[in-house]
């Protein structure tokens, strides 16, 4: 990563020891705060597991992972499509993203692809890619949304249940280590009026905070962790997932570096 002394935290944080949302409005919504906690406790639970060596994150924006990670890989790359406006002086690599990605084979041990898939509008290339970049045993770290809103419009492509993740997984020469749902019915609606209500003048950030807090409080409850975990199955806020490129896979496209 360039200018590893002046990066900063952005969207995620550590609060209490645990990584979490960023209270900071220009970094995170006020109506995106709970569906963001949720993101960071997967990250935060996972890295710490399965990331080694060399990682890529791929779109990495502001590169608001690398506090949880870099204690456990040797080096990180950073990958995100140019931009015109704002340059990010973190980014060792612009590229496009729908195209074959400029690195070796078998050059990476762990990928990070975090609110990225949605916004591919050819996913089976980007996997094919990542999977080609991935040493064996590599692993893949992957989180998307699906009840969620449109967002990034006109790069809003899709949303996937947890069988087309598989799918699109195992088909890449990946295996699932596993793959959770990211809140089930008190978190989408929770989500879906904070959103809304964020525009209301003078009182909507105010409501919509609180609205998070509440269900953030209720999920920790027994009766709560047990509502959102049944209803998720059917009703998924959105899905993390951990795959691990298997040891016979020769997917991938040839090398453009």
């Amino acid at each position: 990563m360039l200018s590893i002394e002046s990066w900063a935290p952005s969207k995620y944080i550590y609060r209490r020891s645990a990584l979490a949302a960023s209270r900071d409005c220009t970094e995170v919504s006020p109506g995106s705060r709970l569906v963001t906690d949720i993101t960071a406790g997967y990250y935060d639970k996972n890295l710490k597991t399965y990331a080694v060596g060399r990682l890529l994150d791929l779109g990495c924006g502001k590169v608001p992972l690398y506090a949880a990670y870099k204690e456990y890989v040797s080096e990180n790359t950073c990958v995100d499509w140019g931009s015109t406006l704002h340059k990010n002086e973190h980014l060792d690599f612009e590229c496009d993203l729908t195209k074959p990605l400029p690195f070796k084979e078998a050059e990476y041990n762990t990928v990070i692809l975090s609110d990225v898939l949605e916004h591919i509008p050819q996913p089976e290339l980007l996997m094919s890619e990542i999977s080609r970049v991935l040493s064996s045993g590599g692993v893949l770290f992957l989180n998307v949304p699906f009840f969620y809103w449109l967002h990034e419009e006109p790069h809003d492509f899709y949303r996937y249940t947890e069988f087309a993740l598989r799918n699109l997984a195992e088909s890449s020469g990946f295996d699932v280590i596993s793959l959770s749902p990211t809140g089930g019915v008190p978190e989408i609606l929770t989500d879906i009026y904070s959103k809304s209500i964020l525009r209301i003048p003078l009182i909507g950030k105010c409501l919509a905070i609180s609205a998070q807090w509440l269900t953030s409080l209720f999920i920790q409850t027994k009766f709560g962790r047990k509502v959102s975990k049944t209803t998720s199955a059917r009703f998924p806020l959105g899905y993390f997932m951990i795959a691990k490129k298997n040891e016979i896979s020769k997917i991938g496209s040839p090398s453009r570096r």
